[in-house]
């Protein structure tokens, strides 16, 4: 158990509220196929939606859409099908501050990235995950609606009844991406 987990997770909201409201990013979005580029933000502490994950990179490979998947698994050690991934960067516990932010160089570089579209995987709303989501320079944000309690965080936001099934949900959020046109 960790020490004084609530208060810790309540100063780390509090910071990423405090940035949140310093970032100035362009939401823009042209349609579906204009898009070279989608960032996932994953809850890596789901094993079985890996293969989900890999599926649609293999989709959106064959449509000459890049993808990287960014995770953040709560153990200490990383499962094996996670390391050596050309596509997936994981971010484990010991990444974190104290207040549970992301630290690690990877983080800051998705964040710097100008995605097309980024996509929030996040369904237990796990801070690290939430701060990565809301710092990200993306052009479109897509995410579950309530997922995330933030201002402005999501320019297209899915209604989906839990629990989230993954495959599902990325075939829904293409099929909303290819309806919408500039």
């Amino acid at each position: 158990m960790e020490l004084f987990r609530k208060t810790r997770l309540k100063i780390g909201n509090s910071i990423l509220m405090k940035k949140v409201g310093r970032l100035r990013r362009k939401v823009s979005y042209s349609g579906f196929d204009k898009v070279r580029s989608i960032g996932i933000v994953w809850d890596a502490s789901s094993i079985s939606d890996f293969t989900s994950l890999s599926r649609f990179y293999q989709k959106m490979n064959e449509r000459g859409i890049e993808v990287k998947v960014f995770g953040y698994f709560p153990g200490k050690e990383l499962p094996d099908q996670y390391t050596a991934i050309r596509f997936l960067t994981c971010i484990k516990r010991d990444e974190l501050t104290f207040f549970y932010l992301p630290v690690s160089r990877e983080a800051d570089n998705f964040c710097r990235t100008n995605f097309d579209v980024l996509i929030d995987m996040n369904y237990g709303s796990e801070l690290p995950l939430s701060y990565i989501t809301s710092q990200s320079l993306a052009s479109f944000r897509v995410g579950l609606s309530g997922s995330y309690k933030g201002p402005d965080t999501f320019d297209l936001m899915m209604e989906i009844k839990k629990p989230v099934q993954t495959e599902s949900y990325l075939n829904e959020i293409i099929h909303y991406l290819e309806m919408i046109k500039s």
